[in-house]
C-alpha cells in the first residue's frame, strides 16, 4: 500500500515560530513589570487576539478605518515586548511609564475587541439594491386562442304580403311594357309605374317571374 506522507507547510510553521517568540516577549516583559502569575501569561493572548479580531475586521471588508486603528495598536504593543526585550530595557529595573502601560492594556484591550465585535458597519459599505433593475416583463399567457364560431348568415327577410289584385296590375304594366320595348320590365320601372315603395315593388316582381 502506498503511504501518504504529512506535508508540512513552510509558511505555517514559520508563523508558529513568530507566534511563540513574541508570546515569550510579551510574558516576559509583563512579568518585568510586575504582572507576575496568570497575568503575564494572558498578556500575550489578549494581544494575539486583538490582532487577530483587527484582521478578521479588515477582510471582512467593513468598518475597515476601526479594523486598521486596532491592528495597529495591537501591533505596536507586540513589536514594542519584542525591541524592549531585546536587551534595550532593563527588565530588572522598568521604567513606571512602561509599567503604567503594561497595568493599563487589559482595558484598552477589551475596549477594543468589544469595538470590533459590535462596531456597525459603513453605510457605503451596505449594499443597496439597484434602483435601476428594468421591471420584470409581464408574463403573457400561452393558451391557445379557442376559434370563434362561424356566424350563421340571416335569413332573408320575409316577402311582404302582395295584395293579389296588386299583382294582377303589376302583371297587365309589365305585359304591356313587353309588347312596347320587346323586352322584360324591370323593378324601378316597376317601382316608378305602380308608385309603390322599393321593397313592396321587389315582392311584386319575385311574384312576376
Amino acid at each position: 500500500m502506498r503511504t501518504h506522507g504529512i506535508r508540512v507547510d513552510p509558511v505555517l510553521v514559520q508563523a508558529a515560530i513568530a507566534a511563540a517568540l513574541s508570546f515569550a516577549h510579551l510574558h516576559d516583559l509583563a512579568a518585568a513589570a510586575g504582572q507576575d502569575g496568570w497575568k503575564a501569561w494572558a498578556y500575550p493572548i489578549s494581544v494575539d487576539l486583538l490582532l487577530v479580531a483587527a484582521w478578521r475586521r479588515l477582510r471582512s471588508g467593513t468598518a475597515k478605518a476601526s479594523g486598521w486603528c486596532w491592528f495597529t495598536v495591537a501591533l505596536a504593543a507586540s513589536l514594542g515586548a519584542n525591541v524592549a526585550t531585546a536587551g534595550l530595557l532593563d527588565l530588572g529595573d522598568v521604567p513606571a511609564w512602561l509599567r503604567i502601560l503594561v497595568a493599563g492594556w487589559p482595558a484598552v484591550a477589551f475596549l477594543g475587541g468589544t469595538l470590533l465585535a459590535h462596531d456597525t458597519p459603513d453605510r457605503d459599505q451596505v449594499p443597496v439594491a439597484d434602483q435601476d433593475e428594468a421591471p420584470a416583463p409581464p408574463v403573457l399567457s400561452t393558451a391557445p386562442e379557442l376559434p370563434t364560431a362561424n356566424p350563421q348568415p340571416s335569413a332573408p327577410p320575409a316577402a311582404a304580403p302582395v295584395p293579389p289584385a296588386l299583382v294582377a296590375l303589376a302583371r297587365k304594366v309589365a305585359d304591356d311594357h313587353r309588347t312596347r320595348t320587346g323586352t322584360h320590365i324591370d323593378t324601378p320601372t316597376l317601382r316608378t309605374r305602380l308608385g309603390v315603395p322599393l321593397p313592396l315593388a321587389e315582392a311584386i316582381a319575385t311574384q312576376l317571374t
